[in-house]
């Protein structure tokens, strides 16, 4: 979290109804706004406060805290720590210079802005919405007969019913700390903060196992890699939960009935009163931390190090490729050679890790070598291993494939490391199963040339060198002279003259209408969104980026949407042309992107089985205009979540056409470089020659993805899950397709016979042959109940194209509006 931020005396009046008799209490009807009619300031804004009257001490208070300093321009909803006390007359004053340590917050990806609400709504549910009314959390209890929210003693926010029975609480979604009296039970995990002014989740997360904790880091893509490991000595028994408790002094590990063990923490030496947590921070460090009035929050003991974990073993304490020994950080160098293949990332911050000067090529994988790097640890051996009978067979298989960067030879198995994190340097009287680890680099030339024609190699080096400074010079003169012409040329077009073109707009009209592009929506395939107002209208911005999209592409979107309007189809307003700019002018979606209702990273409710039929029926209506009622069938080539817009009651726009393909009506297929995302793609694709059912095969990857609740590749599940198409196929051919229903919401498990029937349409859509597949108006007759549904044997399921070097475009959102 950030350090302290001094503002001056806080005095809570009396007469607020939520912090007065009853700071720590409120109930149904409640909504507080996120201003300064707030008791508070720009810092800090109260909603409950814990109401114990016990002098000056710590008090556990929630509400709105600024998540970026110096400037507070967005906040989170927050639990936190704040040093204050009550006076004589019942008022709640903060100690001047006093700050505040947040311990739990509602969807911390997306804090919002000033003005916006906390609504507590009549029927128990707890609601958070941004300023521009966007859904950005909410507690999900929704008629469970909530009937009060509390804020304890230990500062856990609390739902409870008319027979105070918890039906949500703060401490079930715990953040990146724990409070004494806090438990982490079996499968929850404690998640770091990316730095204290970016509230995003880090890759690394802690979790309770059956006998323990272990901890993991995961960048991106990549397989969590576990860097620590915490065992506990007596064993579990029974058949519930573990649960790891944080008491005052100690982290208790309960296993069973009277089966507990403790790891026992320095008592608080701080001056009193003193707050103490524990916290996993954004380095991997899980610490117990120490905070008293006037002072800054500073870590007193080191848990993990504590249970034997080296400062030199953590996965990013120096860096990619960096070496760390005793602390400090440097570069990998080979065993016996002078040859020097790494540098650092910044001389002065070692610790930034290190970057090879040529980099591992794929096309050059016959110049791949191994570096013997003696007396190494690396923290995972866990990430990808093969049997191999030798270190030299190991070597040979790591040199064979590309995507292998390091290996090690551990206990008879090749283990293999994909992305190389920091590298842990041992004493060599420690030297035995640790060491060595081989490193791949690609050779250039001039290192694996004879000696003899060592000369000739760089004299040819040289000249060829100058050659290609001269012709790039030469290139990039008549690039310059061309573009120049090229934008006379294109202030002369007149684009009013395309048929149906929508309103044409100066630069500096659509920079005035999105305050100098600054509220920034999303980034899409080729440029980034951002919210606008036309008069009273609010629109969507797109930005072209001229790299990425040219004048061909930008014709073909503002011809095909400018030509067409259908109620499912999202509707360009206008556009604007000028020298290199391109921009295109949208409705504005209030609800953003499906894929944010879908995949639920901004901890959203579910949405019903009604309002996901709806979606899929708006989706096959607008692909049907597209595909059979324009005057040449319209392709549209990139139908995934990202690109179906929702807008106040979840009705469903396709949007972004930058890709689409034009067919005129007595042209069967066509001929055409392969684009669009992959995990949407038909596998026909490989052949470059398609028809309108590659927007099918995409459409049923989309009705997977709604029904499930996940993307369809999606590398955080267990291998044999990662493809959802893959996965439909085995789930199909044994009976077992309610295994695939979104178990988020209990409304899809209620219709789970509907569910299975629309996986069954979706199966329809997916098949491999092109020509098996419905047509979208053979769709809407299926969903609207006119005409049943075709089956199939299972192995007919098209594959999943998932390669992205393949594509023409970058696997990025392609977003109108809607933060995402």
């Amino acid at each position: 979290m950030g350090g302290p931020v001094k503002f001056f005396f806080l005095v809570i009046a009396a007469a607020a109804p939520l912090l007065s008799a009853a700071q720590h209490m409120a109930k149904p009807q409640a909504l507080w706004i996120n201003n300064a009619t707030l008791h508070g300031n720009s810092v800090m804004r109260f909603t409950l406060i814990t109401d114990l009257i016990r002098g000056e001490e710590e008090y556990f208070a929630a509400g709105f805290v600024c998540a970026t300093t110096p400037k507070c321009d967005v906040y989170l909803f927050a639990v936190f720590i704040v040093f204050g006390f009550y006076n004589s007359s019942g008022k709640f004053l903060v100690l001047e210079d006093a700050s505040r340590e947040v311990i739990w917050s509602a969807n911390r990806d997306r804090p919002v802005r000033e003005n916006a609400t906390l609504e507590f709504t009549s029927d128990g549910n707890l609601v958070l919405h941004d300023a521009d009314g966007s859904h950005v959390w909410s507690s999900g209890t929704s008629g469970r007969s909530v009937t009060i929210m509390v804020i304890t003693e230990n500062g856990n926010l609390v739902l409870s019913d008319q027979r105070e029975a918890t039906v949500w609480q703060s401490f079930d979604h715990p953040a990146d700390t724990m409070v004494p009296g806090q438990s982490l039970l079996q499968g929850m995990r404690l998640k770091a903060y990316t730095s204290p002014t970016n509230w995003t989740v880090d890759q690394f997360y802690i979790t309770v196992l059956p006998d323990g904790l272990n901890a993991y880091y995961a960048e991106g893509t990549t397989l969590p890699q576990l860097y620590f490991s915490f065992q506990t000595k007596i064993g579990k028994i029974a058949n519930d939960p573990t649960r790891a408790t944080f008491m005052d002094g100690s982290l208790s590990f309960m296993l069973g009935p009277d089966r507990i063990e403790n790891i026992t923490f320095p008592v608080a030496h701080s001056t009193w009163p003193v707050a103490q947590y524990i916290r996993l921070d954004k380095h991997g460090y899980l610490g117990l931390y120490e905070w008293s009035k006037g002072e800054r929050s500073t870590m007193v003991y080191d848990i993990m190090g504590s249970l034997g974990m080296d400062a030199c073993a953590y996965p990013t304490v120096c860096g990619a490729y960096g070496v760390c020994n005793g602390g400090q950080c440097t570069c990998p160098l080979e065993n016996n050679s002078s040859t020097v293949y790494f540098k650092l990332v910044d001389d002065r911050k070692p610790n930034l890790g290190c970057t090879p000067f040529t980099p591992v090529s794929c096309q050059e994988i016959q110049h791949h070598k191994l570096l013997t790097i003696p007396n190494i640890s690396y923290f995972d051996y866990s990430h990808t291993a093969l049997n191999a009978a030798s270190i030299d067979d190991c070597k040979q298989a790591c040199l064979k494939n590309c995507s292998c960067m390091l290996v090690l030879f551990r206990a008879r198995e090749c283990v293999w490391v994909t992305k190389v994190f920091s590298l842990h340097a041992i004493q060599q009287e420690n030297v035995g199963f640790d060491s060595p680890v081989y490193l791949k680099v690609q050779l250039i030339p001039s290192i694996f040339a004879p000696n003899a024609n060592r000369k000739k190699v760089m004299l040819a080096a040289t000249v060829g060198a100058v050659t290609t400074l001269v012709l790039l010079l030469i290139a990039v003169t008549l690039y310059i002279q061309r573009r120049r012409k090229y934008e006379e040329k294109d202030e002369e077009f007149d684009f009013d003259k395309l048929p149906g073109t929508p309103t044409r707009y100066s630069f500096e009209k659509l920079s005035e209408c999105t305050e100098g592009f600054s509220k920034k929506l999303g980034e899409g395939g080729f440029g980034s969104v951002f919210e606008g107002k036309l008069g009273e209208v609010r629109v969507a911005v797109k930005r072209l980026e001229g790299a990425r999209q040219g004048k061909k592409e930008f014709l073909a979107e503002v011809e095909t949407i400018g030509s067409i309007e259908h109620i499912n189809l999202v509707r360009l307003i206008g556009f604007c042309a000028e020298k290199s700019e391109r921009l295109l002018v949208y409705e504005y979606m209030p609800r953003g992107s499906l894929d944010r209702w879908i995949y639920y990273r901004y901890n959203n409710a579910p949405l019903d089985w009604c309002t996901r039929c709806r979606i899929i029926l708006d989706v096959a209506k607008g692909l049907c205009y597209l595909h059979e009622e324009c005057r040449r069938k319209i392709v549209h080539l990139d139908i995934k979540p990202q690109n179906i817009l929702l807008d106040d009651n979840f009705n469903a726009k396709v949007a972004d056409f930058g890709l689409c393909k034009l067919i005129d009506r007595d042209q069967s297929k066509v001929v055409t470089m392969m684009r669009g995302t992959p995990g949407y793609l038909a596998p026909e694709w490989l052949t470059s020659r398609i028809t309108e059912k590659v927007d099918v095969y995409s459409f049923g990857v989309v009705i997977m993805e709604i029904l499930s609740g996940r993307k369809n590749i999606d590398n955080s599940q267990p291998e044999e899950n990662v493809q959802l198409i893959n996965l439909l196929r085995e789930k199909y051919q044994n009976n077992q397709l309610i295994d695939l229903i979104d178990k988020h919401s209990d409304d899809m498990v209620s219709h789970q016979e509907e569910v299975v029937q629309m996986m069954k349409l979706a199966i329809w859509c997916l098949q491999h042959d092109s020509i098996q597949r419905p047509s979208m108006s053979t769709v809407i007759k299926v969903l609207e109940g006119v005409i049943s549904i075709q089956t199939f044997d299972a192995n007919s399921l098209g594959f999943v194209q998932e390669n992205p070097s393949t594509y023409s475009v970058p696997s990025q959102t392609s977003i109108l509006s809607g933060p995402r």
